[in-house]
C-alpha cells in the first residue's frame, strides 16, 4: 500500500515564531484545535515544532506562561516534502512531520492521520478480495482458531442453503452442525478416495482443506470443495478405462482452467486448451509422454502429478513451465475400489493472473480519479477564458479540480488581473453546491460604511435611512452554494471579526439584530494583496488568516507562465473578430514582443489590449506599428568604441547587481525572494553563485 503525503497531509497550518509566549501557544493550540504546529524562523523555514503532548508537560510542570517558545522548542530537523511517499508507519514511528513543498511550508502530517488512511485502504482491499472469493466457482470457507467464519463465499451460500451475513461471525460448530463439512473443515481428511469424497445434495465433492498461516502460527483453517459429480460419472462409465470420451473431452475443454489428466503411470492421456493458454505449452509437447521424461527435458521444472502419485493424495504446488511462465497446480490421485491410482487429474492456474487481480482492482479507483480529472480539466480548457498552454497552469487546475469535492475555505492569492474570479467560478460549477448560487462581492468596490449591512443584511429600522422590511444580506443569498470574498485584503478590520465568526460557528447576525442566522454555504476569498506582511502591520487577522488560508492556491502572473501568452492572445483576438465581424490577425513579430512584455496587469490587460488592436488597426494583420508606445522597445545603442561582452556574462553583472541592491534592502531570502517573484531556493542558489552574503551588517561578495 502506497500514499503520497499530499493524499493524507493535512493543509491546515499554524506556524509559531520563536518570540511568541507559552501562553499564546496554548491558546491557538486551544482555538484551532491543534495536536502539534511547527516553529519557523524569520524566513519562513521550520526549525522545530511544539506538540500538544509538549505543551501540556510544560504547563503541569507550571512553566511560566510568559516563557518564549525558542526556549522550549522540540528539535525536528526531519520533514517531509509533499510528493514524497508516507513513511512506513510500521518502521518510522512520528508524531507529526512539518510538509514542504518548492521550500514553503505547506501543511502538516500527522501519525494519526496516516493510520486512518491506511486503515481506510485495508478495508477497501478487504472487500476486493471478498469479492475476488465470492466469484470463485468453488464453495469456500474458512474459519479461525476460535471456531469463528471469516470467510463463507457466495457458491456456499448455493450449496448449503446458509446465507453468508448469518455465517459470518457466527460460530461453525452451531453453523454447520452434524455435517461432514464441519469435520473436514477441522480436522481435515487424507484418506483415498472414495472414503474422502463427501457427497451433499446429491453432489460429489473432494474437499480441500489447508492452514491459514501468519508468520509460522496457524491463524485459522479454510476448505474449498471442488466438485467431481461429472467426472464421477464418466469415470463409472468407461469402468476406469485409460480412454475417457468425448463426453470428458468436452468437459474438461470448456473449463477455463488449465486441466492435465494422466493415467495412474503418469502417461499423459489429455490437456485442455486453457492449459495451453496458461502454460505456453502445447498439447502435441506432451501427448502420450510420460510427466517424469518431460521434467527431465525441462518441459516442467517439477511435477504435481508425480508427487501425488508418490504421496497417494491431493498435492498443490508452483511450478515453472519452458515458457517461463509460473503456475499453480492441484494435481488429485483418483483411486478404484481397491485403492490403485487409476486417474491423476491436475488443475492449473496462472499465478501471474491471481497476482494482478488485487492490483487491478486497486488500480481501477485511482484510474477513475485520473480519468475524471483529466477530463474536467479538458472540459475546463475549453471553457470561458480558461485558456493555457503552461505547465504551471496545468497544475493549478489540477490541484483546483482536487478540492473542489470538498467544503474546506480556499484563499486565491494572485496579482490584479490574473483571473481569480475564474478559479472561483471553476470550483463552483465542479463543486457539489454546483445547483447552489455562486454570490461574489468586492470588498474594496463597496464603501466601508455600506460592507457590513451588503453581507450581512440588516433589521427593519437597524439605521436611519433603513428599509422597513429589513434586508437580506449576502451571506443568506449563498445558502446552499458559494460565497467569493474578492480582495479580502480590503476589508476593515471590525467585519474582519465577525467574518471570523461565520468561519468558526457557521451563523450570523444581522445589523441591528438580536437573533442569530445559520449559514450552509462554502468561503472562497480572494486577494491581490500580501496579508503575511499586513498582518505585520497590523492591517489584517493572523486567527482569520488561518481561517481563510485552510487551502492556498496561487495564480501565477502571466509573466511566469509566458508560453499561455501566445494562446491567449490568439483566442482574444478570434474573440474579437467574431464579437466585431472583423479577421484581424497577429504578426509573428508583435506576438514575440508580446511575449517579452512584463504584464502588470496580467491576462486583463491582454484581453483589453488585443479588443484595442482589434478595433484601432487599420490592415487585417496586426503589426509592430499598431502596438502602444510602451511595447516598442527602442534599439540599444552601443558605443563603436565600447567593448563588447558575451550575451551571458552581460547577463550575469546584471543579476550580480540585482541581488545586490535587494540584499542591502531587505534581511532575509524569503523577502528578496518575494519581491523579484522567484522562488526562495533560486535567491539562495544565485547569492552563493555570487557570493553574496551579509557581514556586520553590511552586504560583501
Amino acid at each position: 500500500m502506497h500514499l503520497k503525503v499530499y493524499e493524507v497531509m493535512n493543509p491546515r497550518i499554524l506556524p509559531l515564531k520563536t518570540k511568541q509566549t507559552l501562553g499564546e501557544v496554548y491558546r491557538l493550540f486551544v482555538d484551532f484545535e491543534l495536536d502539534a504546529s511547527p516553529v519557523i524562523n524569520d524566513d519562513g523555514e521550520p526549525i522545530g515544532l511544539i506538540t500538544k503532548q509538549r505543551l501540556l508537560e510544560l504547563l503541569a510542570e507550571q512553566e511560566s506562561r510568559e516563557t518564549e517558545i525558542e526556549k522550549i522548542i522540540q528539535e525536528n530537523k526531519e520533514v517531509i516534502y509533499f510528493d514524497d511517499e508516507v513513511p512506513d508507519i510500521r518502521k518510522q514511528k512520528f508524531t507529526c512531520r512539518p510538509v514542504l513543498r518548492d521550500g514553503r511550508l505547506v501543511g502538516m502530517l500527522y501519525y494519526n492521520d496516516v493510520l486512518k488512511a491506511l486503515a481506510l485502504q485495508v478495508e477497501k482491499e478487504k472487500e476486493e478480495i471478498e469479492a475476488a472469493i465470492d466469484a470463485v466457482y468453488n464453495p469456500v470457507i474458512e474459519i479461525d482458531t476460535d471456531y469463528k467464519i471469516k470467510i463463507f463465499n457466495r457458491q456456499a451460500t448455493k450449496l448449503l442453503g446458509i446465507e453468508a451475513e448469518k455465517a459470518r461471525g457466527a460460530n461453525a460448530h452451531e453453523i454447520l452442525a452434524g455435517s461432514e463439512v464441519l469435520e473436514a473443515l477441522i480436522y481435515g481428511s487424507h484418506n483415498p478416495l472414495p472414503s474422502n469424497k463427501m457427497v451433499i445434495c446429491g453432489r460429489s465433492f473432494l474437499p480441500y482443506r489447508n492452514n491459514v498461516m501468519k508468520e509460522n502460527n496457524v491463524i485459522g483453517s479454510v476448505l474449498v470443495l471442488r466438485e467431481i459429480s461429472e467426472f464421477e460419472a464418466l469415470v463409472k462409465e468407461s469402468e476406469y478405462t485409460k480412454k475417457l470420451n468425448r463426453e470428458l473431452d468436452a468437459i474438461i475443454e470448456s473449463s477455463f482452467d488449465g486441466l492435465y489428466v494422466t493415467d495412474g503411470e503418469a502417461n499423459t492421456l489429455m490437456l485442455n486448451s486453457g492449459f495451453q493458454r496458461i502454460t505456453g505449452i502445447t498439447a502435441e509437447e506432451c501427448l502420450g509422454r510420460n510427466m517424469a521424461d518431460l521434467v527431465e527435458e525441462g518441459v516442467f521444472s517439477r511435477s504435481g502429478t508425480l508427487f501425488a502419485l508418490e504421496k497417494r493424495e491431493r498435492v498443490t504446488i508452483s511450478l515453472v513451465a519452458r515458457t517461463g511462465n509460473e503456475v499453480l497446480v492441484t494435481s488429485n490421485p483418483i483411486f478404484d475400489d481397491e485403492g490403485n491410482i487409476i486417474l491423476v487429474v491436475t488443475n492449473v492456474r496462472d499465478i501471474t493472473e491471481l497476482n494482478n487481480l488485487e492490483r487491478k482492482l486497486e488500480q481501477v479507483e485511482g484510474l477513475t480519479r485520473f480519468y475524471l480529472t483529466e477530463l474536467q480539466s479538458l472540459k475546463l480548457q475549453t471553457s470561458r477564458q480558461l485558456v493555457f498552454n503552461s505547465s504551471k497552469m496545468k497544475e493549478l487546475l489540477n490541484m483546483v479540480l482536487r478540492v473542489t469535492g470538498v467544503d474546506s475555505t480556499v484563499l486565491i492569492q494572485g496579482e490584479s488581473g490574473v483571473g481569480k474570479e475564474l478559479i472561483a467560478e471553476i470550483i463552483h460549477s465542479n463543486s457539489n453546491r454546483k445547483d447552489g448560487p455562486m454570490v461574489k462581492v468586492n470588498c474594496g468596490a463597496i464603501p466601508e460604511n455600506l460592507l457590513e449591512s451588503e453581507l450581512f443584511g440588516y433589521e427593519a429600522g437597524a439605521f436611519t435611512g433603513a428599509s422597513k422590511t429589513g434586508k437580506v444580506g449576502l451571506f443568506e443569498f449563498a445558502q446552499g452554494g458559494i460565497l467569493f470574498l474578492d480582495e479580502i485584503g480590503d476589508m476593515p478590520l471590525n467585519l474582519q471579526v465577525k467574518l471570523l465568526r461565520v468561519l468558526q460557528d457557521k451563523e450570523i447576525n444581522r445589523v441591528g439584530g438580536e437573533q442569530p442566522i445559520k449559514v450552509d454555504l462554502r468561503i472562497l476569498a480572494g486577494t491581490n494583496r500580501n496579508l503575511v506582511e499586513m498582518i505585520a502591520n497590523h492591517q489584517f487577522r493572523l486567527d482569520l488568516y488561518y481561517r481563510l488560508n485552510v487551502i492556498p492556491i496561487l495564480v501565477p502572473p502571466l509573466r511566469e507562465r509566458r508560453e499561455d501568452i501566445p494562446v491567449l492572445a490568439n483566442y482574444f483576438i478570434e474573440g474579437f473578430n467574431q464579437k466585431y465581424q472583423m479577421n484581424k490577425h497577429l504578426h509573428k513579430a508583435v506576438i514575440d514582443v508580446l511575449t517579452e512584455y512584463e504584464w502588470p496587469g496580467n491576462v486583463r490587460e491582454l484581453e483589453n489590449l488585443m479588443e484595442r488592436l482589434v478595433v484601432t488597426s487599420i490592415n487585417n494583420i496586426i503589426n509592430m506599428q499598431d502596438l502602444p508606445a510602451s511595447f516598442k522597445i527602442p534599439p540599444v545603442k552601443v558605443n563603436s568604441e565600447q567593448e563588447l561582452i558575451p550575451l551571458r556574462e552581460a547577463i550575469e553583472n546584471t543579476e550580480r547587481q540585482l541581488l545586490k541592491n535587494a540584499f542591502a534592502r531587505y534581511r532575509s531570502s524569503y523577502q528578496v525572494a518575494e519581491v523579484l517573484k522567484v522562488n526562495q531556493s533560486t535567491i539562495i542558489r544565485k547569492a552563493s553563485k555570487y557570493g553574496i552574503r551579509r557581514k556586520d551588517g553590511r552586504i560583501v561578495e
